[in-house]
């Protein structure tokens, strides 16, 4: 027997980012002004180095980016 678990956002009506194929199988694109992401890990995860990356190439690509 399986179960299944959906998150607080899945069972809200928000907007799903990301890739998504309608029937046609061609991509959904949507346009969003913000996105919030989030890595977190225990030390020696490789959180530094993930998190360096990722701002590096977000800022390749001219988007702003804040962290915390």
């Amino acid at each position: 027997m399986t179960s299944q678990v959906s998150s607080p956002a899945e069972s809200a009506d928000e907007a799903v980012v990301g890739e998504q194929r309608n029937p046609t199988g061609v991509k959904d694109v949507r346009r969003v002004d913000r996105v919030i992401i989030r890595f977190a890990g225990d030390s020696g995860d490789g959180m530094q180095l993930t998190g360096d990356r990722f701002t590096s190439e977000t800022a390749s690509f001219g988007n702003d980016l804040s962290t915390l």
